[in-house]
């Protein structure tokens, strides 16, 4: 007979979860693993909440199981680590993203790309090794195998940090590796929204020229003002996008909704790259003569591995690149992912989980 979440684990834990595809989180009371070896425990203090967390709670992607306990931006303070560990002591401050677990033995784990391991094991709604589902960072409490504990920087602020572990994390990865975060490239970001805001962050850093797509003209301040962006082009401007036609070296399409991909491989030069790191939950039409014409190539991103994970949390302590947040408290959750729903957040929630989860808990 299978045993509860509450009896799984000798450790127990307190969250919020979503028990059906209603999406609605309420109190619970699940379980941890004692800390092995190689573990790293920590109190969590700030998790973030993601797009994805959204569509996880709902089942919009078919592949939920519950209870689930969303959340893959989780920061904290550790309260306990294995014997060998070696990466961090109790005090330092860490975060988890998307992932705990992989084979460790396949191409993609050799080449710290544990993100595209065949076997990656999900922060929330996996299997972990022993068969148990993971949860996520609407807890008062997270272990993790030291692998996958990412360092915080000494001054960095938790609550704005947490978000980057998967938006920045999944901006930062395509910038590298397609070679569009360089100077004299001219990068567009597409959408204006917990990744797009963190996008133009990060490409203006590498010293990237950025114009920001949106299909709304009011985020032009937002955009050129706040964010820094360089210039900001309406995508629904029939004169604007044929004047940026053939300009763009690359394109990082942050857009988790359908919309037409041949606007935008139109604004491409020649062997320019559209690299799409947002997940519409229907398939996209891919106008295949528009990639022939110029050889332009159309790709997908999907976060980090963990040794770029770290490498991008240290560039943004560097350069300054936060998030831009707002607080919430654990009891506001459901309210904010109605607002999520529907675009209305500058530009990402995070769960005060330190000051509020434990208000949250039924008396016993």
């Amino acid at each position: 007979m299978a045993k509860s979440p509450e009896e799984e684990h000798p450790v127990k834990t307190f969250g919020w979860a979503a028990r059906d595809p209603s999406g609605h989180l309420s109190p619970f009371t699940f379980s941890r693993r004692v800390s092995g070896e190689e573990d790293v425990r920590f109190k969590v203090l700030y998790c973030g909440i993601c797009h994805s967390d959204l569509h996880s709670i709902k089942n919009e992607w078919g592949s939920s199981n519950y209870p689930m306990v969303p959340g893959h931006e989780i920061v904290g303070e550790v309260t306990e680590v294995g014997s060998k560990v070696e990466k961090v002591k109790v005090g330092d401050k860490v975060g988890v993203g998307c992932m705990v677990g992989a084979c460790h033995s396949c191409d993609s784990c050799a080449n710290d790309l544990e993100n595209y391991c065949p076997k990656l094991i999900l922060t929330y709604n996996g299997i972990y090794y022993d068969g148990t589902i993971t949860y996520g960072g609407y807890s008062d409490s997270m272990v993790a195998n030291e692998r996958y504990v990412v360092r915080i920087p000494d001054g960095m602020p938790l609550d704005s940090a947490a978000p980057l572990l998967c938006a920045g994390i999944t901006v930062y990865s395509p910038l590298k590796y397609f070679g569009l975060g360089e100077p004299g490239k001219h990068i567009g970001i597409v959408g204006l929204g917990g990744l797009g805001h963190v996008a133009v962050k990060f490409a203006k850093a590498l010293g990237s020229k950025v114009t920001v797509i949106s299909t709304s003209p009011s985020k032009k301040a937002e955009a050129l003002e706040h964010l820094g962006a360089d210039s900001f082009l309406v995508s629904r401007d029939q004169d604007e996008l044929q004047a940026a036609m053939g300009t763009f070296d690359g394109i990082i399409d942050t857009v988790s909704a359908t919309h037409p991909i041949m606007p935008l491989l139109g604004l491409l030069k020649s062997h320019g790259k559209l690299i799409m790191v947002g997940a519409p939950c229907e398939p996209l039409e891919l106008p295949v003569f528009s990639l022939i014409i110029g050889r332009k190539t159309m790709a997908g991103s999907g976060i980090g591995g963990m040794k770029e994970t770290q490498e991008m949390i240290d560039f943004a302590a560097k350069h300054n690149i936060k998030a831009d947040i707002e607080v919430i408290s654990m009891d506001y959750v459901n309210k904010a992912m109605e607002r999520l729903e529907q675009a209305d957040v500058r530009y990402r929630f995070v769960i005060d989980i330190g000051n509020t989860l434990a208000a949250t808990k039924p008396s016993s």
